[in-house]
């Protein structure tokens, strides 16, 4: 395995090399996974373990104190005025764009380059996604393109915080503000990730976020969290929550059944006490990441992610990179016992079930390249000095390989 070392500006970190130095055919002893969440379990298990049997033995699963609770310390930590509890992280946009009267005739503005509940939410209430290309070196939306995208039909923007890093919300909701719009925050990936001083999810009418068991802050399921500082609009989601029903069996809309159980907001209560750790520990590692991609002398084949600039602060759900023969050195690190992950390999604008809105290749090339060369290497609290020093070796040696 290539050996390196660490370049004195990056002395604080400390990095042990797995093996002494050798040839590229050296293979990993031990598969390192994408994202163990068996070791993180086993760190908390106890509580967690105490969380359920609780909600078990009061036998109250659907909403009830607990989700109350969550919801609570939720719009706490976030301070956010309102946070309501739902099913899922796409039922959240879905939430919101419904809590908006966003439907039929209507258009949204967002980004091709993400997970396909961005759009689909879009799509699924009636509007039209309308697609802008993606920043090539955060990959979240070009700012810069959204005015030329916005028409008579325009409702609102639904920017994405990819990967945890906060998109521009500041040229967002000027934007949006000088041409009447509504911004919808999709934080799925980046709870606990702020912009100036406040956290994303709260500088919109709303914020949307998951508890996919991936995320920074996973449930034993699916999961999701609206926030927003208008009572209004947080009395709204509330009532589309539950059918429409402020009182049992008495409609007053046509909402949806999209109610958090109790055993999954039992749960997150217990992680999110170990929220801010976690996520210390993630930057930690992605600054490791650097120092050792720096050291390795791959800067021409491997682009690390972007640091934020100073008034951001991200979460790093993921850690993606750019590089040159994507597929074969993810094929190569398989087959090292390293897992890696394609975030996304297609565009949205390019997916069949969009086909209807008429784009075509080439139309968002920010976007395409990203599919074609971005990897996800594994980061998550609990992945060891030793693993990411193995994981950046290996790719060395993918790449001396090539010469």
């Amino acid at each position: 395995m290539a050996s390196f070392a660490i370049p004195d500006s990056q002395a604080r970190i400390k990095v042990s090399e797995p093996r002494p130095s050798g040839s590229a055919a050296t293979t990993v002893s031990q598969k390192i996974e994408f994202l163990d969440l068996k070791v993180q379990f086993a760190s908390i298990r106890e509580e967690v373990m105490r969380a359920i049997t609780s909600v078990m033995e009061s036998q109250q699963f659907i909403m009830g104190s607990e989700v109350k609770l969550l919801e609570e310390e939720l719009a706490a930590m976030l301070d956010a005025d309102d946070a309501i509890a739902c099913a899922s992280g796409s039922d959240a946009l879905v939430l919101a764009l419904m809590a908006l009267g966003i439907g039929n005739g209507d258009e949204v503005i967002t980004s091709p380059f993400t997970f396909f509940a961005t759009a689909g939410s879009i799509a699924r209430v009636g509007a039209k996604p309308v697609f802008v290309d993606i920043d090539p070196e955060t990959f979240n939306i070009d700012t810069d393109q959204i005015q030329g995208a916005i028409t008579r039909q325009t409702r609102a923007i639904m920017p994405v915080h990819l990967f945890g890093q906060p998109a521009e919300l500041d040229a967002i909701l000027r934007l949006a503000a000088s041409n009447g719009l509504a911004v919808i925050e999709d934080a799925a990936q980046a709870i606990g990730a702020r912009y100036g001083d406040r956290y994303v999810g709260t500088l919109a009418e709303f914020g949307c976020f998951s508890f996919f068991p991936s995320k920074n802050l996973g449930g034993a399921g699916d999961g999701g969290l609206i926030t927003t500082q208008n009572k209004e609009l947080a009395d709204k989601v509330r009532l589309l929550r539950v059918h429409g029903s402020k009182q049992k069996y008495h409609h007053l809309e046509l909402g949806v059944n999209s109610r958090l159980d109790a055993l999954q907001a039992a749960i997150l209560r217990v992680k999110l006490r170990h929220l801010e750790d976690w996520t210390q520990g993630r930057r930690a590692r992605a600054e490791r990441y650097r120092a050792l991609f720096e050291a390795a002398g791959l800067a021409r084949k491997v682009t690390v992610p972007t640091t934020p600039r100073g008034d951001m602060e991200e979460v790093y759900n993921q850690f993606v990179v750019r590089c040159s023969e994507r597929d074969a050195l993810r094929d190569y690190l398989r087959g090292r016992q390293i897992m890696t992950e394609i975030y996304y390999p297609v565009s949205l604008h390019l997916q069949p079930a969009f086909a209807y809105l008429g784009y075509r290749a080439g139309q968002f090339p920010h976007s395409e390249a990203a599919c074609r060369k971005t990897l996800a290497l594994p980061i998550y609290p609990e992945l060891k000095e030793q693993e990411q020093a193995t994981i950046v070796g290996a790719i060395a040696d993918f790449y001396e390989g090539r010469r």
